[in-house]
This record gives C-alpha cells, structure tokens and sequence, in this order.
C-alpha cells in the first residue's frame, strides 16, 4: 500500500511540476509517463495481492513473501524506468510479469496440494 501512496503521490507532484489540474490526465511526456506509470501499477496490484495471500496460504509463507518483495522492487524499478523514459519500463515489466506467473504457479500447486492430493 505504501508503494501505491509513493506513485500516487509522485502524480501528485507531477501534476504541480507541469501545471495540469485534475481531471486532465494529458500535458507534457514527462507527466504522461508518470501518470501512466502510476495508473498501471495501480491496475496490476489487485492481482498481485491476491496470489500472494493464496500462495503465502496454500504453498508457503517464506517463497511467497520473498516473491512478494522481489515483485515490489520489480515494481518500483519499473515506475522509475517508465518515469525516465518509455523504454526504460521494459525489463522490470517483463521480470515483475515473470514474478506474477510464478505466484500464480505457487498458488495453484498450494490449492491443489491442499484441496485435491489429501
């Protein structure tokens, strides 16, 4: 949560750099990426919680909050690419997906190890 407050805030900021008053969501490149940057973060989170509580649950606590943390920094670097340039989005969005499939991953082996093998 702390992370959505960071990059929402971020807007904020951004949105008083450049002179662009809500609801406009369009101006300079540099606010375009940021206010991007922030509403994909923002669209992502609902899933990324969600594996991690069924995978912390069902697989394991210390695989799932490590994934967990390695998605946030992911995360992170990836706003500050996207906020620097487009391009600079790339690897952190393909390693935080990466990190998201592997959730998913954990999460089904733990639902089926607890549901469907006892």
């Amino acid at each position: 949560v702390l992370f959505l407050a960071y990059f929402a805030l971020q807007v904020v900021y951004a949105r008083r750099k450049y002179k662009i008053s809500p609801p406009e969501t369009t101006g300079r490149p540099e606010f375009e990426r940021i206010f991007r940057a922030q509403a994909n973060c923002s669209e992502y989170f609902p899933i990324f919680i969600s594996l991690l509580w069924v995978a912390g649950i069902f697989f394991h606590q210390s695989v799932a909050a490590v994934c967990g943390l390695l998605y946030l920094y992911t995360r992170f670097k990836y706003f500050q690419g996207y906020t620097a340039a487009a391009q600079g989005r790339l690897g952190p969005l393909y390693a935080s997906a990466w990190l998201l499939w592997l959730l998913l991953g954990l999460a089904v082996a733990g639902l089926l190890a607890h549901f469907v093998l006892p």
